[in-house]
Protein backbone atom coordinates (compact mmCIF):
# COMPACT_ATOMS: atom_id res chain seq x y z
CA UNK A 1 0.00 0.00 0.00
CA UNK A 2 1.46 3.44 -0.95
CA UNK A 3 1.18 5.40 1.93
CA UNK A 4 2.05 9.30 0.61
CA UNK A 5 1.84 13.20 1.45
CA UNK A 6 -1.20 15.39 0.72
CA UNK A 7 -0.27 16.59 -2.94
CA UNK A 8 -1.39 20.50 -1.46
CA UNK A 9 0.12 20.14 1.77
CA UNK A 10 2.41 22.42 3.88
CA UNK A 11 6.38 21.86 2.12
CA UNK A 12 5.34 18.95 0.29
CA UNK A 13 7.32 18.44 -3.29
CA UNK A 14 5.84 16.90 -6.49
CA UNK A 15 8.74 15.37 -7.94
CA UNK A 16 8.54 14.80 -11.64
CA UNK A 17 7.72 11.34 -11.48
CA UNK A 18 5.01 11.69 -8.86
CA UNK A 19 7.19 10.99 -6.04
CA UNK A 20 6.00 13.28 -2.53
CA UNK A 21 8.35 14.33 -0.49
CA UNK A 22 7.64 16.80 2.45
CA UNK A 23 10.83 19.51 3.46
CA UNK A 24 10.12 21.41 6.20
CA UNK A 25 12.00 23.22 9.30
CA UNK A 26 12.36 21.98 12.63
CA UNK A 27 11.98 25.49 14.45
CA UNK A 28 8.80 25.31 13.65
CA UNK A 29 5.63 23.47 14.92
CA UNK A 30 4.94 20.03 13.14
CA UNK A 31 2.61 20.75 10.29
CA UNK A 32 -1.03 19.02 10.77
CA UNK A 33 -1.32 15.82 9.20
CA UNK A 34 -0.05 12.18 8.71
CA UNK A 35 3.01 11.76 10.20
CA UNK A 36 6.65 10.96 8.42
CA UNK A 37 7.04 7.04 7.94
CA UNK A 38 10.77 8.19 7.04
CA UNK A 39 12.69 10.80 7.76
CA UNK A 40 15.95 12.65 7.09
CA UNK A 41 17.04 15.32 9.33
CA UNK A 42 19.99 17.79 8.26
CA UNK A 43 21.39 19.21 11.47
CA UNK A 44 25.21 20.48 13.17
CA UNK A 45 23.98 17.79 16.22
CA UNK A 46 22.16 15.17 17.06
CA UNK A 47 18.31 15.59 16.70
CA UNK A 48 15.81 14.75 19.26
CA UNK A 49 14.44 11.44 18.51
CA UNK A 50 10.97 11.31 17.25
CA UNK A 51 8.43 8.45 17.10
CA UNK A 52 9.15 7.60 13.20
CA UNK A 53 12.25 6.19 11.54
CA UNK A 54 14.66 9.02 11.00
CA UNK A 55 18.38 9.07 9.90
CA UNK A 56 20.60 12.02 10.86
CA UNK A 57 23.46 13.53 8.79
CA UNK A 58 25.80 15.97 9.93
CA UNK A 59 25.39 18.71 7.94
CA UNK A 60 26.31 22.56 9.93
CA UNK A 61 23.62 25.28 9.47
CA UNK A 62 24.63 27.04 5.92
CA UNK A 63 27.76 24.79 4.84
CA UNK A 64 27.72 21.32 3.43
CA UNK A 65 26.85 17.79 4.85
CA UNK A 66 30.38 16.68 6.84
CA UNK A 67 30.46 13.33 4.79
CA UNK A 68 29.26 13.46 1.31
CA UNK A 69 29.51 9.66 0.58
CA UNK A 70 26.83 9.17 3.34
CA UNK A 71 24.34 11.98 2.36
CA UNK A 72 24.91 10.57 -1.34
CA UNK A 73 23.63 7.44 0.26
CA UNK A 74 20.67 8.94 2.20
CA UNK A 75 19.46 11.17 0.03
CA UNK A 76 19.40 7.80 -2.44
CA UNK A 77 17.67 6.20 0.07
CA UNK A 78 14.76 9.00 0.96
CA UNK A 79 14.23 8.85 -2.85
CA UNK A 80 13.92 5.10 -3.37
CA UNK A 81 11.75 5.57 -0.06
CA UNK A 82 9.15 8.13 -0.89
CA UNK A 83 8.30 6.27 -3.85
CA UNK A 84 6.10 4.11 -1.33
CA UNK A 85 6.35 6.05 2.01
CA UNK A 86 5.93 9.85 3.59
CA UNK A 87 9.13 10.94 3.27
CA UNK A 88 10.70 14.39 5.14
CA UNK A 89 13.79 16.16 4.79
CA UNK A 90 14.52 18.58 7.46
CA UNK A 91 16.88 21.13 8.45
CA UNK A 92 16.58 23.68 11.14
CA UNK A 93 14.68 26.33 9.18
CA UNK A 94 13.30 24.49 6.45
CA UNK A 95 15.68 26.59 3.13
CA UNK A 96 19.16 25.70 3.10
CA UNK A 97 19.79 22.81 3.83
CA UNK A 98 16.73 21.13 3.39
CA UNK A 99 16.63 23.13 -0.26
CA UNK A 100 19.94 21.41 -0.98
CA UNK A 101 18.76 18.39 -0.40
CA UNK A 102 15.35 18.21 -2.57
CA UNK A 103 17.46 19.58 -5.11
CA UNK A 104 19.86 16.78 -4.87
CA UNK A 105 16.54 14.35 -5.00
CA UNK A 106 15.39 16.22 -7.76
CA UNK A 107 18.65 15.30 -9.38
CA UNK A 108 17.79 11.78 -9.08
CA UNK A 109 14.36 11.85 -9.77
CA UNK A 110 15.60 13.31 -13.45
CA UNK A 111 15.74 16.98 -13.13
CA UNK A 112 19.20 17.92 -14.64
CA UNK A 113 21.28 18.96 -12.19
CA UNK A 114 21.91 22.74 -13.77
CA UNK A 115 18.22 22.73 -13.62
CA UNK A 116 17.64 21.08 -9.87
CA UNK A 117 17.78 24.45 -7.87
CA UNK A 118 15.28 25.98 -10.31
CA UNK A 119 12.94 23.67 -10.24
CA UNK A 120 12.97 23.66 -6.20
CA UNK A 121 12.88 27.07 -5.78
CA UNK A 122 9.70 26.81 -8.52
CA UNK A 123 7.54 24.00 -6.20
CA UNK A 124 9.16 24.49 -2.93
CA UNK A 125 10.68 27.30 -1.45
CA UNK A 126 11.75 30.36 -3.68
CA UNK A 127 14.68 31.49 -1.28
CA UNK A 128 15.69 27.32 -1.31
CA UNK A 129 19.75 26.68 -1.70
CA UNK A 130 20.73 29.84 0.20
CA UNK A 131 24.54 29.55 -0.49
CA UNK A 132 26.78 29.36 -3.42
CA UNK A 133 29.06 26.48 -2.08
CA UNK A 134 25.22 24.27 -1.58
CA UNK A 135 24.46 25.75 -5.26
CA UNK A 136 27.26 24.23 -6.35
CA UNK A 137 26.85 20.83 -4.75
CA UNK A 138 23.35 20.34 -6.28
CA UNK A 139 25.45 21.31 -9.53
CA UNK A 140 27.94 18.20 -9.09
CA UNK A 141 25.63 15.83 -7.60
CA UNK A 142 24.67 12.68 -9.33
Amino acid sequence: MITAWEPAGAGVLRLPSGRLVRGRGLSRPLPPGPLPTFALYLLGHEPPSVAWEARWLRWPDFWLPSDRAAAADALREAWTRAEHERVEIACGGGRGRTGTALACIAVLDGVPSHEAVAYVRRHYASRAVETPWQRRFVSRFQ
